[in-house]
């Protein structure tokens, strides 16, 4: 009875906005169909020749000092600010881009690694009648499938299971993951289906099993973020664009204009932060597109230009892969505090994480106790009492800062707007805030759009839809096989090169070192238990690295996957790199210091270490209580209240008979 209500009340509630988003989906149905052709004519379409050889950092700083004027300056090298290079570049635009520190080293390298629509937004949108929260979905969903497309080898669509622990939550979760796939029209990924409790343990073996209704299955995509960050970077620098990291922007540059004689911004004064050397670079444009630190170029701008990013946290941290199965991610969403949390395979490791806590502005932000200690205690809400969820078993933290455009009417940071907004100040400085990793191509479009308009400049259309990213020209799923075979690399090595470099992995492939083993011929590994390879030092150098972090966190993804293998592997990358950019002994001293601090700090290994030291305070939740009282009783056996060394002999004579009598016997 109680089940036939709450199936009739989802369908009162739901049925009016399934007619809404049915109507409105009728004609993205024909949008997407018609779509197929657009992304093949625009990629077509861009006329800049790209290049073969990937220009050094040295020939790109000599671009930005010697270049008179740029149509375009880009002032950020996220996700957001390489995809306004990109998108400008290939328009046919004087591309300039300015990075204070490595491509992708804020927030586009710390997300839950999804590609996705947002299902809780689409939630929001049909219970609050928000058509604005719908188009962002809407467009997500298509920049979802244009992603999956132009970077097949960094990104793969990813099954995503919602447990159901109550009857009611069954037919309410389906109209609404429905709904999803609905609005996705023929870029679905992947049609949504029930499993019943039985099915779901099979797909997911470590989930409770008491009280357990079934579960409901949608897919999304999944990506390596630092790395699909990268390939935008690289692609725009083949295309002509002067990409720069490590060149900080001092100050904004601005000249008077003669017919209006209002001021306006012409270009930036920066400084090579490897050389310390300070130059001009000149502009019609300057686009803002920092993330977190959207507000304070806007007051290199003008100094009493309100607000408009409220800083949002996510932390997320890394568990063994036999947390979770190989290709099933689970969501849960509503926490014990109304915040989603993720469960996610990703590179054979186990993500874990949340969104949304209000923070402060910083270029490190750092992964807090309390943080890692809600995200497992949310984790072993849904796992099964079996499975014994370990704080020693964090291999890594970290804490992402996401720049979400302020409501005015909001309360918290959960009621702040996902969507981006383009601003343009009286002296022409063109800023882009807000919106999500998956539209990062829709937001560079929507930039340079107004750039266009707002500066005059001479370009035509967008031509990124379609257009591949490097490294996914000539890939296939099959690619790999090619290099097990064509150089003696390790199966598992040549997977990972293969859905890391794509097409170019064989590039990597030619300048690794022999093992002198029968097998594998070449690939020396950093560590042993992960795939990455010396090799990838040197080509990551190729590809702008230039201190330790950049290798082990944005070039490889060790820090962002293990702090201990990273730090063990620290020694043997700081030599390599030492040697391609003629590092002295004092350099190599203090890239080392750096890279073990930003482990440390960063990376959660600080968390990690404080739980070893005698004077960190233990915390244990309802469940690890209990478990320990049970292990103690199994030594206690006479109930005196204490365990003594008979006790302690008794228990492992029963547990491991043989090696007692060995150990007597010898």
């Amino acid at each position: 009875m109680a089940f036939q209500k709450a199936v009739k009340g989802t369908a009162l509630i739901g049925g009016g906005a399934i007619a809404t988003v049915f109507g409105l989906s009728q004609f993205s149905q024909y949008r997407n169909k018609h779509s197929t052709f657009v992304h093949v004519q625009a990629a077509e379409a861009v006329t800049v020749p790209i290049k073969n050889h990937l220009p050094t950092r040295e020939q790109q700083i000599l671009a930005l000092q010697t270049t008179g004027e740029f149509d375009v300056l880009v002032i950020g090298g996220g996700a957001t600010g390489c995809g306004c290079a990109l998108d400008a570049v290939t328009r046919g635009l004087k591309t300039a881009l300015l990075e204070r520190d490595d491509f992708s080293s804020g927030t586009s390298s710390r997300s839950t690694k999804l590609i996705h629509g947002g299902v809780r937004y689409l939630q929001k949108a049909i219970m609050k009648l928000d058509f604005e929260q719908y188009k962002m979905v809407k467009e997500a969903l298509e920049e979802r499938a244009n992603l999956l497309e132009i970077a097949p080898h960094l990104s793969a669509p990813l099954p995503i299971m919602l447990p159901v622990y109550k009857w009611w939550q069954l037919p309410y979760y389906w109209f609404g993951i429905k709904l999803y796939d609905l609005v996705a029209g023929s870029q679905c990924l992947k049609s949504s289906y029930v499993l019943s409790k039985s099915r779901a343990l099979e797909h997911f073996p470590m989930l409770r099993k008491d009280e357990l209704v079934g579960a409901i299955v949608y897919y999304d995509g999944q990506h390596n973020d630092a790395r699909m960050n990268l390939a935008i970077a690289l692609t725009a620098a083949r295309y002509g664009a002067a990409t720069a990291n490590y060149a900080e922007v001092l100050r904004l540059l601005k000249t008077t204009d003669p017919a209006s004689g209002k001021e306006r911004v012409c270009g930036v004064r920066c400084r090579d932060v490897l050389t310390g050397q300070e130059f001009d670079v000149k502009a019609k444009c300057v686009i803002n597109a920092t993330g977190p630190f959207t507000d304070s170029v806007r007051k290199m701008d003008d100094q009493e230009v309100p607000n408009i990013c409220q800083p949002s946290a996510g932390v997320h941290i890394v568990m063994p892969g036999y947390y979770s199965p190989d290709n099933m991610g689970l969501l849960d969403p509503a926490t014990s505090d109304g915040r989603v949390i993720f469960f996610l395979p990703w590179e054979k490791m186990t993500i874990a994480g949340t969104t949304d806590s209000p923070t402060d502005v910083t270029s490190h932000p750092i992964p807090t106790e309390e943080d890692i200690n809600f995200i497992l205690n949310e984790v072993r809400n849904y796992l099964s009492v079996d499975v014994e969820v370990r704080r020693g078993d964090v291999l890594a933290a970290w804490s992402g800062i996401r720049p979400l455009v302020i409501d005015p009417n909001s309360k918290d940071t959960q009621s702040i707007s996902r969507n981006h907004v383009v601003t343009i100040s009286d002296s022409g400085l063109v800023t882009i805030a807000g919106g999500k990793w998956t539209t990062y191509r829709a937001m560079a479009q929507d930039t340079i759009d107004a750039a266009i308009q707002a500066h005059d400049l001479k370009a035509g259309s967008s031509k990124t839809i379609g257009l591949q990213l490097q490294g996914a020209e000539d890939w296939s799923p099959t690619l790999y096989i090619r290099l097990v075979q064509d150089y003696g690399l390790e199966s598992e090595v040549a997977q990972h090169l293969a859905s890391t470099y794509g097409d170019k992995a064989f590039e990597v492939a030619k300048i690794a070192q022999v093992t002198g083993k029968r097998w594998p011929i070449v690939g020396k590994r950093l560590v042993s238990e992960f795939p990455y390879i010396e090799a990838e030092v040197v080509y990551g150098v190729k590809e702008y690295a230039r201190t330790a972090v950049d290798m082990i966190s944005r070039r490889t993804r060790l820090a962002f996957l293990n702090v201990q293998a990273a730090e063990e592997a620290l020694p043997r990358i700081i030599d390599i790199m030492g040697k391609e950019l003629n590092w002295n002994e004092q350099k190599k001293k203090e890239e080392l210091e750096a890279a073990k601090k930003f482990l440390y700090y960063e990376m959660g290994y600080k968390v990690k270490s404080d739980q070893l030291t005698d004077s960190s305070e233990i915390s244990l939740g309802p469940s690890d209580i209990e478990r320990y009282k049970k292990r103690f009783h199994m030594f206690d056996k006479d109930k005196k209240g204490f365990i003594t060394i008979l006790d302690v002999q008794r228990v492992l004579e029963v547990m491991f008979p043989c090696v007692l009598l060995v150990s007597s016997l010898s």
